[in-house]
């Protein structure tokens, strides 16, 4: 009998029932609810006559609505207050863990999930959010799940899933300068395809991979979603257990020895099979930037726009042709070179402090361009505080970066902050669809560094050049 996949370890370890058909009743260890939804499913949670099942195992933070204008408070906006209110009476009704604006834990959920310990190897942990893939990064089990659904875990602490197939990406190689795991995980799917990973748990190993730092890691599974894959995963090693080693939520003492012990024995087996396998080597990989309404719409900053005619499916001919016409690109022109009117740095992809670090090298000494606006916005009250020790947010300010409060902001536009109808933005964020960061908005997914590039030069820029 062949051995067992990190996901198939945790997977089993969580069957309550076999319901048949692939499908089972899985516990959950841990739940972490935003601004948006949080409150309202307490909320429906009382109306529907149930109880929360398991209070200590709830978490709450506002990120999503909140707005990250300097010096905001929930009543900033209309919107916030609104949902801070119902978060604030439910939470405390239920006796579930919110985590307020000005201190640790606020922030972005699958910022803060990770920073505070909650997002542990082993652990089944849903949220609100599709992003929740991100957690897969300590090794976790993490998805993302609907209304109803968050309803059910609240009343049960239980999902019903069906237990998708297993995939394993292989990353091999030595990245070059100012490549990061951005990078990779953007190339893998312009490689393979937006739906590459649909029905599936998503693995990513080997020596690339085991080399990349914890933050890191988190970018890269934060996109699993956009490959299709609901689950993103790395086995968890000496590089995870030192960035989980004394978060305030992690395991203490003779527990943290014993979790350690079992945590190595999660990776998946030598022999384990899976249905699809797949590898990069990502010696071949410069820095990415998307030109398109699809995270798949990518290319090398030094590569050409794509002509549609070159695809040889019709509808992917045409979806070409309407993302071109939206952005406002001309197939065959170098993508360096266009035009900016805004930067975003930040996200749940890419607004931690090896994030804020890797811009603050490129700002460092230089002016964002006048025709430009750029914002920073760091992912949590943690990242915030240690950025502002580690003086970042003045080299930002000098540059001409706007240095904001936590929350999502332009990555989802819920919250007031919007990039303008025919404005082009290069964010750090995970979506390029239209729309995304605001009506008629265009944007163009990059790294930190590529977009603190962009900001300094006025237009998409190769940072390798900058640099």
């Amino acid at each position: 009998m062949p051995g067992q996949s990190l996901f198939d370890k945790i997977w089993d370890a969580h069957v309550i029932a076999d319901l048949g058909s692939g499908t089972s009743l899985l516990h959950i260890d841990r739940h972490i609810m935003h601004d948006l939804g949080g409150g309202r499913g307490l909320r429906r949670l009382s109306e529907l006559g149930h109880k929360l099942r398991n209070p200590e195992l709830i978490f709450a933070t506002p990120d999503h609505a909140i707005s990250t204008e300097p010096g905001r408070t929930s009543e900033t906006t209309p919107l916030s207050s609104g949902y801070m209110k119902v978060l604030r009476e439910e939470t405390k009704k239920h006796g579930v863990r919110l985590f307020e604006l000005g201190e640790d834990g606020q922030g972005i959920v699958h910022v803060v999930g990770p920073e505070m310990g909650i997002s542990l190897p082993g652990v089944t942990l849903v949220c609100g959010d599709s992003h929740t893939c991100t957690h897969g990064a300590v090794g976790a089990m993490a998805w993302g799940i609907g209304s109803s659904e968050l309803v059910h875990v609240l009343a049960t602490q239980t999902m019903v899933q069906a237990k998708p197939k297993r995939m394993r990406v292989s990353f091999s190689g030595r990245m070059h300068d100012w490549v990061r795991s951005k990078d990779l995980i953007l190339y893998l799917i312009g490689r393979l395809g937006a739906a590459a990973g649909s029905g599936s748990a998503v693995e990513y190993a080997g020596p690339a991979i085991r080399a990349l730092s914890m933050e890191a890691r988190l970018s890269l599974c934060n996109l699993s979603i956009e490959m299709g894959a609901r689950f993103g995963m790395i086995a968890p090693d000496d590089t995870t257990f030192e960035y989980l080693a004394g978060r305030p939520f992690a395991p203490e003492g003779r527990m943290w020895d014993r979790a350690v012990s079992h945590w190595r024995t999660l990776p998946s087996d030598p022999d384990a099979v899976f249905d699809r396998e797949e590898s990069i080597e990502v010696d071949a990989i410069a820095p990415q930037i998307t030109w398109g309404t699809s995270p798949q719409d990518v290319i090398a900053v030094d590569g050409i726009i794509p002509d549609p005619a070159s695809a040889a499916n019709p509808s992917r001919r045409h979806e070409m042709e309407l993302a071109q016409r939206y952005m406002g690109i001309e197939p065959g022109r170098p993508i360096a070179g266009t035009p900016v009117d805004r930067v975003f740095i930040g996200s749940c992809t890419n607004s931690r402090i090896e994030d804020l670090r890797d811009a603050a090298a490129v700002a460092r000494g230089r002016q964002v361009a006048k025709n430009v606006t750029a914002w920073v916005v760091p992912g949590s009250y943690i990242v915030k505080c240690q950025g502002e020790a580690e003086g970042l947010d003045a080299v930002f300010r000098a540059a001409g970066f706007e240095w904001r409060e936590p929350g999502c902001s332009q990555c989802v536009a819920a919250n007031g902050d919007v990039v303008p109808p025919g404005q082009r933005c290069v964010s750090t964020s995970n979506r390029n669809f239209a729309g995304r960061q605001g009506p008629g908005s265009r944007t163009h997914l990059a790294s930190p560094a590529m977009a603190a590039a962009a900001a300094v030069a006025g237009a998409i820029t190769d940072i390798r050049q900058l640099a």
